[in-house]
């Protein structure tokens, strides 16, 4: 059961953790290379919130089962209501804001003149961080829950 414990907590920090990375990838005075760079590394840092996470998932259902603790605590629903909100926010809202500002980054046919690329790659770095700042508050709203849960 100890075991099970560490897997989870680790997954759990491995998981949420690259969401605390976003603020520093994503500053608004960056030089298009840097946001490339930083773009690239978000893809890299994106596995672990879907790994990590889905392992913290299953850890964390073992251990309910395992222990005295019952699906029905209430903790266990906000958590798990937490999790699924992060998953939403880094996966499923961060992904397609990248995605624009990489085909923004990447120029294309349709490229706006310099001044709109300028407004819509930091209207699109304002919003990412946004995001970030959210998906942080809520993984660590999350792992206070799991610090203090009742016992």
């Amino acid at each position: 059961m100890e075991w099970l414990v560490v897997i989870h907590v680790m997954s759990a920090i491995i998981g949420i953790g690259p969401t605390f990375f976003g603020h520093i990838l994503f500053r608004k005075r960056q030089q298009e290379e840097q946001l490339r760079q930083s773009l690239a590394l978000f893809q890299t840092l994106n596995y672990f919130p879907k790994i990590g996470g889905s392992i913290a998932v299953v850890s964390g259902v073992a251990l309910v089962v395992l222990s005295d603790w019952e699906f029905s605590d209430l903790w266990i629903w906000i958590s798990l209501v937490l999790y699924v909100l992060i998953q939403v926010v880094a996966v499923g809202m961060l992904g397609p804001v990248m995605s624009q500002l990489m085909k923004i980054l990447n120029g294309g046919d349709e490229r706006p003149a310099a001044m709109d690329t300028s407004t819509n790659k930091t209207a699109l770095l304002t919003k990412a961080n946004r995001l970030y700042n959210t998906a942080s508050f809520l993984g660590i709203v999350l792992f206070i829950l799991m610090i203090v849960k009742p016992m």
